[in-house]
């Protein structure tokens, strides 16, 4: 999965994203401190464990840079910036039944406004899949030769091997 980078300077405003996860019943807001130990089980339990990990840089900025998006005070969906590297985007999971109703949009969004609010003019979607989406949702475009990038040579657990 290639890697994309997004033009911060022309991001879709930020409100229209909330208001429709909002009209669906899901709140999408930015991760409390402690909230850590849910999130990360929530993400063992539905995502990749390296992800839960990758995550604990964005719970030790300031502000925290993890978007949460919740239904019914249950974690429904995450995403983070500013976490594997100066710049980047993800990782991101939303539960199979939330998808295709905004969530991960209203997520990706509220991320890139974070990423240009700390200065920068562009981001990098790590490892981005499926591309489609993120192209529709933020205008981002494929990095020529960027995969595996930075994930190549990742650790992997000794029951993959």
């Amino acid at each position: 999965m290639p890697d994309m980078l997004v033009n911060l300077l022309k991001l879709p405003p930020l409100g229209p994203a909330l208001e429709a996860a909002s009209a669906r019943g899901v709140e999408v807001r930015r991760a409390q401190p402690w909230e850590q130990g849910t999130v990360k089980l929530f993400i063992v339990e539905n995502f990749e464990p390296g992800w839960a990990d990758e995550i604990s840089v964005g719970y030790a900025n300031k502000p925290v840079s993890i978007y949460l998006a919740v239904r019914e005070r249950r974690v429904v969906g995450f995403a983070a910036y500013e976490c594997t590297r100066r710049a980047f985007f993800g990782p991101m999971g939303v539960t199979v039944n939330e998808r295709e109703h905004g969530v991960g949009r209203a997520l990706l969004v509220a991320c890139m406004w974070g990423l240009r609010e700390m200065g920068y003019v562009y981001g990098i979607v790590g490892g981005a899949g499926p591309t489609e989406f993120y192209e529709r949702a933020v205008g981002a475009i494929a990095i020529p030769d960027s995969d595996p990038g930075i994930y190549e040579g990742s650790l992997v657990r000794a029951s993959e091997s």
